[in-house]
């Protein structure tokens, strides 16, 4: 379902998307500036284009869906939208400042029409920033990972916590999205692997608190335009719009195409 992305971009809008590459930013505002530019630049993209094409990344090292060790995709209870607790008997519970995550899923082909029915795979660290699954002392666990169907208006939500920034990495959010359900607890094919970034404001407030243990350290040594995913080109079209407050949780809005 990849295809080049129409031009819909004029005036102003098409000049600032234009300029939001990582190799001009880096440029004219030097490394620190480039991450605001970026962030600056990808909520303007999202208000004047509220989708587009969004670009192939790695599922990286932790996956869980077979393709890298364990596979949780066709687990009893998968297909969630509360992906906070461990599937089974046991339920551990991830805890951490909740965070609903909002995903819209568009057809680039076709003017991107909101797709309905797809299946949503998504998972991400938690506030240590180990990976269910994976990581030492949680290898058993399988929370912070779900599939959830696209509704009417293309959207599959979850209802999870806010990821930590671990070393190495801007602070994200995995995805693959698969043509149905069915199609997501079978292990394919998948339609789009991709990651969704957090903005540098709102990624600030969650790591001040102490439960986020080194979050706050790696987030310093890290930007958008220095990360080894969203230092690129196409960034702007992977940076959430998020709203709320560390107290009352907050909501992360991002529209894809595929």
């Amino acid at each position: 379902m990849q295809q080049g992305r129409p031009d819909h971009g004029d005036g102003l809008h098409e000049d600032l998307v234009k300029l939001a590459t990582r190799r001009d930013a880096l440029r004219i505002f030097g490394v620190g500036g480039a991450s605001a530019v970026l962030t600056t630049l990808g909520a303007a993209s999202a208000l004047a284009k509220p989708s587009a094409e969004v670009p192939d990344e790695t599922a990286g090292p932790y996956p869980g869906d077979g393709s890298n060790g364990p596979n949780v995709l066709d687990d009893s209870g998968i297909v969630r939208h509360d992906i906070r607790r461990s599937l089974g008997s046991n339920g551990t519970l991830a805890t951490g400042v909740p965070l609903r995550v909002n995903l819209k899923v568009t057809n680039a082909a076709k003017n991107y029409k909101p797709i309905v029915g797809a299946g949503v795979y998504l998972w991400h660290c938690d506030r240590l920033g180990r990976y269910s699954m994976y990581s030492s002392e949680i290898e058993d666990e399988t929370y912070l990972r779900g599939i959830a169907r696209t509704g009417k208006d293309g959207t599959a939500w979850f209802q999870t916590i806010f990821p930590a920034c671990y070393s190495g990495r801007w602070p994200h959010i995995h995805f693959e999205v698969y043509k149905s359900v069915a199609k997501a607890v079978a292990n394919g094919p998948i339609v789009k692997t991709s990651q969704i970034a957090m903005p540098e404001a709102i990624c600030e407030q969650v790591y001040a608190k102490s439960s986020y243990t080194g979050s706050s350290g790696n987030l310093s040594s890290v930007s958008l335009a220095t990360d080894n995913v969203f230092g690129d080109d196409e960034a702007v079209h992977q940076l959430a719009t998020v709203k709320g407050s560390v107290k009352k949780g907050f909501v992360a809005n991002l529209e894809i195409g595929i």
